[in-house]
């Protein structure tokens, strides 16, 4: 029977195969086109851009998770790194004002939460896993024994189930697909959502579309530096001599007239066959790639609060530097000391404090003379000024010291113009 009036499927025809990748590619806004007639096996028009190997190289599919978008990996880790990096003070108010309190319980929390970890990567954990893999929520197991905190263990994202319960606000919180009661475990949620206020939220919807903008423009960076289709020289030939019948022929005359022995030497072509002309190559300047780059990245930027220079977009500033870990880190901060203050003290004046000064971008001629100042004011031992410099303490320096001649604060009132004497 006839192939044509059996209806023979595209994929029957030598050319089938590819009829159906330029379909897909067409669904994907790629500029190739086939015009096919109604029995499926006769091409009237195939325009191709690229060839299939070409395309392969250029376009950019799979999902890919933000985890693996190297902005936006980047911007989470410079969050969690610097979240980590403060140390975490456990405070008592008191009638002279908040005093740091060193218990059992302040070690754990601040120095070796677990057995495995320690407090800056056990932070870093739980920001990392708010911001990406636990779609802005995180659950660590606090381990007791008679009543007393003995490890705070850290719970995949893969393994954490969170339940709705009833219309009052009420959930649970599935491990492994057994529940808990949400009291008997840390819940670290960033975002609170609209829907339950209790889960947090992510930024992957609002990340997705510019992470896989930055996905794409690195594939096609990486397909054209890799392609081979960028010559420098074209050089235009008499298409109907005998020698440029087959490759082998057109190889030959390329290597005696083109291919010279040594660098600079010019070409011998005869007029007639030859006309070389040099081009300039399309570049990654000429398709505007950067621009494109450069303000997704401002935007990843901008979503996640942190300054555009941290993922390379401008120069380093240091208003702006100190505003992120006032506006960005610190709220993140204070989200998980209130729920470590309130899931794991008992005491209503006792409460978890992060440490945000060594954060702060500051000069070393600003911390002397803040310093200075606040020691002329007794308001700073000398040691503490020294500890802003890490610098160790000297015994000789735990007085307070009075501005005038630097007299011990206890020794204020022998002053003789105080007493009637001369002074």
């Amino acid at each position: 029977m006839d192939e044509k009036r059996r209806g023979a499927s595209p994929r029957d025809h030598p050319t089938g195969a590819r009829i159906h990748r330029v379909r897909a590619r067409r669904a994907a806004g790629n500029a190739q086109t086939a015009v096919i007639d109604g029995a499926g096996s006769t091409i009237k028009s195939l325009v191709w851009l690229t060839d299939a190997a070409g395309f392969d190289s250029l376009e950019c599919a799979g999902y890919t998770s933000l985890a693996r978008s190297p902005e936006v990996a980047t911007a989470v880790d410079t969050i969690a790194r610097l979240v980590g990096a403060m140390t975490i003070h456990e405070l008592r108010h008191t009638e002279d004002g908040d005093m740091r309190v060193r218990d059992r319980m302040s070690e754990i929390v601040d120095i070796r939460p677990n057995r495995n970890m320690t407090r800056s990567n056990f932070v870093r954990w739980i920001v990392r896993t708010m911001l990406l893999d636990g779609d802005g929520n995180a659950v660590v197991w606090p381990v007791t024994q008679r009543g007393e905190l003995q490890e705070l263990i850290p719970i995949p994202a893969m393994l954490v189930s969170l339940i709705p319960g009833d219309i009052l606000g009420g959930y649970q919180i599935a491990i492994n697909g057994e529940p808990y009661d949400p009291e008997r475990l840390l819940h670290f949620a960033a975002n609170p959502g609209s829907l339950y206020p209790w889960r947090g939220e992510s930024y992957r919807l609002t990340l997705s579309d510019v992470a896989n903008n930055l996905k794409q423009a690195a594939a096609t960076e990486k397909g054209f530096m890799s392609t081979k289709w960028k010559p420098s020289i074209i050089v235009k030939v008499d298409a109907l001599t005998e020698e440029f019948a087959s490759p082998a022929g057109r190889r030959k005359l390329l290597e005696s007239y083109a291919m010279s022995g040594e660098a600079g030497e010019p070409w011998l072509i005869p007029a007639e066959q030859f006309d070389v002309q040099q081009v300039k190559p399309l570049t990654l300047s000429d398709l505007a790639l950067a621009d494109f780059v450069k303000l997704d990245k401002s935007t990843v930027a901008s979503i996640l609060g942190i300054p555009p220079f941290v993922l390379g977009v401008g120069e380093f500033r240091r208003e702006a530097w100190n505003s992120f870990i006032s506006t960005t880190i610190m709220p993140l901060a204070q989200n998980i000391q209130q729920e470590l203050t309130r899931k794991l003290l008992n005491a209503p004046d006792e409460f978890f404090r992060f440490n945000p000064r060594s954060l702060m971008s500051y000069s070393l001629d600003e911390l002397v003379r803040a310093g200075a100042e606040m020691v002329d004011r007794m308001a700073m031992r000398r040691n503490e000024w020294r500890d802003w410099l890490g610098m160790e303490p000297d015994p000789d320096m735990e007085e307070l010291l009075a501005l005038e001649n630097y007299i011990p604060a206890d020794r204020l009132g022998d002053q003789k113009k105080l007493i009637g004497g001369n002074e």
